[in-house]
């Protein structure tokens, strides 16, 4: 007996064909092939014995049965929510690439290359073959660096073993997370947000616990909201500063109010993401919530070289903090993914060896998107009904645009929410931002201006067409 299978393109169904001859097969020759649903397979052979007049013999046959597969995902995974500024960034590239002219600013990407001395760095270390694995928590030369510069610009103090170099902040933050959450512990998040803080603390099976904070207040934290809203289950605390998405940036008066409040609570630690820190508009100032007194014990200091030295793709970042929670971040590291980027760690020092604050390099990329900052908040402010709370640092212009809710587009419908609104900024004015939804604030919109100041205007162009076009809906 012959036998094939058969699969459909879509690997949803298959095909068994089996062919008898009726010479000797004994079997009913008007089996020909069965059709099921393909799942999994799972091959089993068997011996028939065959009966032909006064003899008989045996034969294998192949027997096929389509299996059912668990699919489900492990519920940690399910509470998890996609990134809405990935899927945004990936949607508006997709049409570009399809010819649509859309303007992208969605993604918290400088639109300036690496510095040329950060770049040759990354390049002579390929050519001098320093190419292999480095230790788990980075090299001692880029975490002695790390030290130098912390103590140096933030006037906090650590070792070598203090400092834990991963591939980028992300994976120092979400290491962190894991590493000091228990199931059922609360992270303190004041919101705006960044969009991965909620979900990362879900990845911990701790609880998101959210902060609102107001326009009017410049989306800074009220320290008497923060201390009636602190539970003994009250695990962490983190904040941005200079924030993503509201380039907001926290004064040292309000920081060591929060840290007063911090104090009171022997369980709570402080996750400070300072991945914006150089990113900064005078008189505005950073201040590292590890300087401040008592602060250093609790303190998980984040920060990286993606933003202010526009090494987005090198994917590098660290922690510094007391070694028992870095080496536990360690520890998760090593089973993850090792050590970074031999490559980019040669590439890290020479972006630390640059001068304070990243030296002259960084001030030219500070100088233009300030001047874009500018343009956004004069253009936008033009604009009734619109509120805005002007940027201190980042590159995010975080607009309130919910005098637009309740309008309605000839051919798109009703304008309801932050997404329904950047739906229609996307069809109709082909730009690409993200809903203040993803940062836990629905009145908003956010703009990055991680953009030449020409996109920019362009940008502002046709966002200003598109209202234009909106009109109040009439009740039936």
């Amino acid at each position: 007996m012959a036998n094939s299978l058969q699969t459909s393109s879509s690997t949803t169904t298959a095909r068994l064909s089996l062919r008898s001859p009726s010479s000797d097969s004994g079997l009913d020759s008007g089996l020909r092939s069965v059709s099921f649903p393909l799942k999994s397979l799972k091959f089993l052979t068997r011996q028939v014995v065959i009966k032909q007049q006064n003899k008989s013999r045996r034969r294998t046959e192949l027997v096929v049965k389509a299996m059912e597969v668990d699919i489900s995902l492990s519920p940690r995974v399910n509470s998890v929510k996609p990134s809405k500024t990935v899927a945004i960034t990936d949607q508006a590239t997709a049409l570009v690439q399809a010819g649509v002219p859309v303007i992208r600013l969605a993604a918290g990407e400088p639109d300036f290359d690496t510095p040329a001395p950060i770049a040759e760095a990354g390049k002579n270390a390929i050519r001098e073959g320093y190419t292999r694995y480095t230790p788990n928590a980075g090299t001692v030369e880029i975490r002695q660096a790390i030290c130098n510069k912390l103590k140096e610009e933030n006037g906090i103090s650590y070792t070598p073993d203090q400092i834990l170099v991963s591939n980028g902040a992300k994976q120092s933050i979400v290491q962190a997370v894991m590493a000091v959450c228990s199931p059922g512990d609360e992270v303190i998040i004041p919101a705006p947000f960044w969009v991965s803080y909620p979900e990362m603390a879900r990845l911990a099976d701790a609880k998101p616990v959210i902060l609102p904070t107001h326009i009017s207040e410049n989306f800074l934290l009220d320290p008497k909201v923060l201390e009636s809203k602190l539970t003994e289950k009250s695990r962490l605390l983190i904040l941005c500063s200079p924030s993503n998405p509201t380039g907001s940036v926290y004064p040292k008066r309000l920081l060591e109010e929060i840290a007063q409040v911090v104090a009171k609570h022997p369980r709570l630690l402080v996750l400070s993401d300072e991945i914006y820190e150089h990113i900064i508009y005078a008189p505005a100032t950073h201040t590292s919530f590890a300087s401040l007194p008592g602060m250093w014990e609790r303190t998980l200091t984040v920060n990286g070289f993606s933003k202010a030295f526009a090494m987005t793709g090198w994917r590098l970042g660290y922690l510094a903090g007391p070694k028992h929670f870095v080496s536990a971040c360690g520890k998760i590291q090593s089973q993850f993914t090792s050590g970074a980027s031999s490559i980019a760690q040669k590439a890290g020092v020479a972006a630390l060896g640059l001068g304070y604050a990243g030296g002259e390099a960084v001030s030219i990329m500070v100088k233009a998107f300030r001047e874009r900052r500018d343009f956004l908040v004069k253009s936008f402010g033009e604009l009734e009904g619109v509120k805005i709370s002007e940027p201190k640092g980042a590159f995010y212009l975080f607009i309130d645009f919910s005098s637009y809710y309740g309008t309605e587009a000839e051919g798109f419908g009703k304008i309801e929410n932050s997404e329904s609104l950047c739906r229609y900024l996307l069809d109709e004015g082909q730009v690409a931002l993200v809903p203040g939804d993803a940062f836990g604030d629905d009145s908003c919109i956010r703009i990055s201006y991680a953009a030449s100041l020409t996109t920019l205007q362009a940008a502002v162009e046709r966002i200003k067409k598109a209202l234009i076009l909106l009109r109040r809906a009439v009740p039936v």
